[in-house]
């Protein structure tokens, strides 16, 4: 899944460069070491990303490597349960017993060889009749911003890792009812990572979101004619903005989670940032030309060509772009969406 514009990485990331498109760890992309990290397991052309029209050529010359047709384009986001099941009826139309794995484009997993054991240990149960997999990280803050998954109270090995049954999903939590949740050890962050059948993952949508289910049949009816962009627009059009969790996971059974045995990160906000790449001696985190006086515990963002430059300055964001500079204080980085609504409604849609 690719389709996002990571807002909370602005102005770094813009609609036409967004999140997944980024160095922001290591010399490559991050749609393009998440490609690398399953290649070894899952052929070239088995591998598709699901994307916003507007991105997709931009994710083709990226991903060159990939089949062109591997690149599934959305005209518009209609949230994770569209998008996979889009994807789902594409995969279905080459291969019906197909099992699918789920991920997320801008995500940081390592080291892939334990992530490539936990896709193997969840394809055994998705080749069980019915059965849906999902990976939960075990939380080390009572965060907010992460969904939470909670498990059976017992569970079993398996190559392994500890499986267990899902209880329930519940949406991203206040931080009273996120701490309660790390208190119990029974509650989960929700990677977004899941693994499937084609057949069991529509049946899904089919009982649970039977207009996104109608809609899906009739675009698999147009897939590879000369109409099938007008009917996967037309479609979209009428699809509700709804994520696979709410659509289809919180009401289905027979739902397990492996506990994740890797270190995972959304990459959520400029935060990661510092957590990814570490810090200098004055506990500054800087990816750019930079100089500063007394300034200490900022992550600093910006290029070879412009110099950054600070003095006496403290726990702030600081990214420098062609035609943005951005300022914010470390602890508002959630803020920065608020900054795009702002932005928006000032008719600046030019800095998007």
């Amino acid at each position: 899944m690719a389709g996002g514009s990571g807002t909370r990485f602005w102005p770094w990331s813009r609609q036409q460069t967004p999140k997944q498109l980024l160095k922001i760890t290591g010399k490559d992309t991050m749609i393009r070491q998440t490609v690398d990290r399953v290649v070894s397991e899952i052929p070239l052309e088995n591998i598709y990303v699901v994307t916003a029209s507007s991105q997709a050529e931009s994710i083709k010359r990226e991903l060159s490597m990939l089949p062109e047709r591997n690149i599934i384009s959305e005209p518009f986001g209609r949230n994770t349960a569209a998008c996979i099941g889009l994807a789902a009826t594409v995969i279905r139309k080459k291969d019906a017993d197909a099992i699918m794995a789920v991920m997320t484009a801008d995500h940081i997993i390592e080291p892939s060889d334990v992530f490539l054991r936990g896709l193997r240990c969840a394809e055994k149960f998705a080749m069980k009749t019915g059965v849906l997999v999902t990976f939960g990280i075990k939380p080390d803050t009572p965060s907010v911003n992460y969904g939470y998954i909670e498990r059976s109270q017992e569970g079993e090995s398996v190559d392994g890792f500890s499986v267990f049954d899902v209880k329930a999903f519940t949406e991203k939590p206040d931080r009273a009812t996120a701490e309660s949740f790390v208190q119990s050890g029974k509650y989960y962050w929700n990677s977004g990572i899941f693994v499937w059948s084609v057949s069991t993952i529509l049946g899904g949508i089919e009982k649970y979101m039977p207009t996104l289910a109608a809609g899906l049949t009739r675009i698999s009816a147009a897939l590879d004619s000369s109409k099938e962009t007008e009917v996967i627009r037309n479609e979209y059009e009428g699809f509700d903005s709804v994520s696979i969790d709410y659509g289809v996971m919180e009401k289905i059974s027979n739902v397990k989670m492996i506990e994740a045995d890797f270190t995972w990160d959304d990459v959520g906000s400029w935060l990661a940032v510092e957590r990814l790449n570490g810090v200098d001696q004055q506990k500054n985190t800087v990816l750019g030309k930079y100089c500063g006086l007394d300034s200490t515990e900022n992550i600093i963002v910006g290029d070879q060509e412009r110099l950054i430059a600070t003095v006496n300055v403290s726990d702030l964001i600081i990214v420098n772009t062609k035609d943005v500079t951005l300022v914010c204080d470390k602890k508002n980085a959630e803020d920065i969406k608020k900054l795009i609504d702002l932005l928006k409604e000032k008719g600046l849609n030019g800095y998007l």
